[in-house]
């Protein structure tokens, strides 16, 4: 069952982030935009094919000059729509996207001006912190994405302070192992899971913990549904397998979406999802999560309990708040 598109508008960015690779490969710097008549006809199929998320991500998406328009499109369809910033565009986009974000995602690396900046290696801090107080003189309440990693662990409570002082939830996100990084020490995952337990305003799949600690996935018994749960398309129109950072094979969408998921080059994919060897110890969150999203083995279970007081941050708690500053502004 389809549930998530990784949609990708384009792989340039304007930042340089120290655990990624969009803003300093020299081969991402001149890469298209996703064309948005492209768009509107891939996300008419991926309705109807049942998917109901679609992160619309990069690169840095709001280089996109028409993402406020993809995204209004795409909630159209009834589909959730999310967005990860660094926030230097945030400003100029804000009031075109306000209202059309489902979860909308402000990268943060450290409580530290300094330190973040120098993660990001170009000045953003200040960025971060204006786009929070635009986005809630919107009536947008962020959430503030930690990328932790065995650096910056530590800096989780003050963090978690400076998220809960917006009244915000605070993502936290474990770096994987992936471009050259290394994975999260077991002494940082003890220190996390400490901190997060019992605390409100704190979000972190409790899953990826434990798929952590087991040392990752397990091509002899894998949990990984990349394949049957996830579509990856580009910004070149064409859909990803088996995921985008062990990206094999590139299906050009030259017909529909339904006869290409009907390939027989499809059902090998799905057939080997988390099978193959670059897939062994992976633990990408982008593909985990959707993974993760029905009870079905212990790693979805251990992110029941995380995704309840998460629902209960954002549909609840956040809504409260939102009416009640309606409120005060119409009195």
């Amino acid at each position: 069952m389809l549930l998530l598109c990784n949609y990708y508008l384009t792989y340039r960015c304007n930042a340089y982030c120290e655990f990624c690779h969009f803003g300093t490969h020299k081969n991402f710097k001149d890469t298209p935009y996703v064309r948005l008549t492209d768009f509107e006809n891939n996300v008419k199929q991926l309705a109807d094919l049942g998917v109901k998320f679609i992160d619309l991500t990069g690169g840095e998406p709001l280089l996109h000059k028409d993402i406020h328009l993809m995204a209004q499109f795409a909630r159209s369809f009834k589909m959730q729509t999310s967005i990860t910033t660094n926030c230097l565009l945030y400003p100029k986009f804000a009031e075109k996207l306000a209202g059309k974000i489902n979860l909308l995602h402000f990268s943060l690396d450290s409580p530290d001006e300094e330190e973040h900046n120098k993660s990001r290696k170009v000045d953003c801090y200040k960025s971060v912190l204006k786009s929070i107080d635009i986005a809630k003189s919107l009536g947008e309440f962020p959430d503030i994405l930690f990328t932790v990693t065995n650096e910056t662990y530590k800096k989780l409570p003050l963090m978690h302070e400076l998220a809960s002082s917006y009244g915000l939830v605070l993502l936290v996100n474990p770096v994987f192992s992936y471009f050259g990084n290394p994975g999260l020490s077991d002494e940082a995952i003890d220190y996390i899971e400490a901190h997060i337990e019992g605390k409100l305003n704190i979000y972190l799949n409790k899953g990826f913990l434990k798929l952590r600690r087991d040392g990752g996935n397990d091509i002899h018994n894998p949990k990984c549904k990349a394949v049957s749960r996830v579509v990856v398309i580009s910004p070149y129109n064409e859909i990803i397998l088996p995921c985008y950072h062990f990206g094999n094979e590139r299906i050009p969408i030259d017909r529909s979406i339904k006869e290409i998921r009907e390939m027989e080059k499809i059902k090998y994919y799905k057939s080997m999802e988390g099978r193959f060897e670059f897939c062994k110890g992976c633990t990408i969150n982008c593909y985990f999560e959707p993974s993760f999203a029905f009870p079905t083995n212990l790693y979805a279970f251990a992110s029941l309990s995380s995704k309840f007081k998460y629902g209960y941050q954002k549909l609840i708690k956040q809504k409260i708040q939102k009416r009640f500053l309606s409120n005060r502004k119409t009195n």
